[in-house]
């Protein structure tokens, strides 16, 4: 038996033996990985650079995009290694710092979630209020609330985890560190620690999914009031994309974490978990800029003004 004294690395198994089809889904992966990357940052350039874009809303998906660049760069470089060269072995801090730092944004993310509902409550059903409501000392807060407590969530289940004792047996069978298959090697039972994660993680992704719920019941009622076609096409396409991103989230995060761990099998676990870690935050900037036709005319003059420049 060895404990966190004398473990000094671990090792992620990936995907196993994929028969040659590694290579095949580095390439996808890769891809992907490459599209939110360029997708994110390319909001973050047009909001940046628009002022017309200097509003609440694009505010809050600015700090939507810039999480979403770290939440996928927390896994994917790892994971990529792991489809290039097979399993990849990852320092005791490295676990912990991977751990850390994916639950982290996972947590943000909830959290920001929720204030971009609120601001699009609060745009639809007090439009008059909206401008003294959504101030900017308000979306500050907002923001630094979502990341403080995006940062702090996770210690306790993070020190509660590492500080098990761990067995000489260190593969990890996932592409990154999870909770449930780094406590599957511990040598004590990880009872505690799993109650103590399932409170924290009802609280930190219940509360703020029960609040976005809540604004867009509210939402739903205000937009039905309103008598003309137009205005309700007007008011739902304001909130549409975020909707659809709430919905991709929290759908893929509840597959994985609503089945118990132990009915799961690693590979279907592993499907699930491609889905909220790579897959969702490259849809995400599409789903934004696509949908969007204030992001799709701000990139447009961005462009037109970066091809005089040069010109000239």
């Amino acid at each position: 038996m060895g404990n966190l004294t004398t473990i000094k690395e671990f090792l992620l198994l990936g995907f196993g033996s994929l028969h040659g089809l590694q290579f095949f889904l580095f390439g996808i992966f890769l891809g992907i990985y490459i599209v939110t990357l360029v997708g994110n940052i390319l909001i973050l350039t047009v909001i940046s650079f628009d002022r017309s874009l200097q509003t609440p809303m694009y505010f809050f998906l600015a700090n939507f995009s810039f999480l979403e660049i770290w939440y996928t760069t927390s896994i994917a470089p790892k994971m990529l290694k792991t489809l290039a060269v097979g399993p990849e072995a990852i320092s005791f801090a490295g676990c912990i710092a991977q751990f850390y730092f994916f639950g982290s944004m996972a947590v943000v993310e909830c959290f920001m979630l929720a204030a971009m509902s609120y601001d699009r409550y609060l745009a639809i059903c007090s439009p008059l209020r909206y401008p003294a409501l959504m101030n900017l000392q308000t979306c500050i807060l907002l923001a630094a609330l979502s990341w403080l407590g995006g940062f702090l969530t996770p210690v306790v289940t993070v020190t509660m985890t590492f500080q098990l004792p761990f067995c000489e047996a260190y593969e990890i069978d996932h592409f990154f560190c999870d909770l449930a298959p780094v406590l599957k090697l511990a040598c004590s039972d990880p009872e505690t620690v799993e109650k103590t994660t399932f409170l924290l993680a009802s609280f930190v992704t219940m509360v703020p999914f029960l609040l976005t719920v809540a604004s867009y019941i509210r939402i739903v009622a205000a937009v039905l009031r309103i008598p003309s076609t137009g205005g309700k096409q007007r008011a739902f396409s304001t909130c549409s994309s975020h909707l659809i991103v709430v919905t991709l989230y929290y759908g893929t995060l509840g597959t994985v974490y609503a089945i118990p761990t132990a009915t799961q099998a690693a590979v279907l676990n592993k499907l699930f978990s491609l889905l909220y870690t790579i897959v969702t935050p490259m849809i995400n900037p599409i789903v934004y800029s696509l949908r969007n036709k204030d992001v799709k005319k701000a990139l447009k003059r961005l462009i037109s003004q970066g091809a005089y420049a040069n010109g000239t």
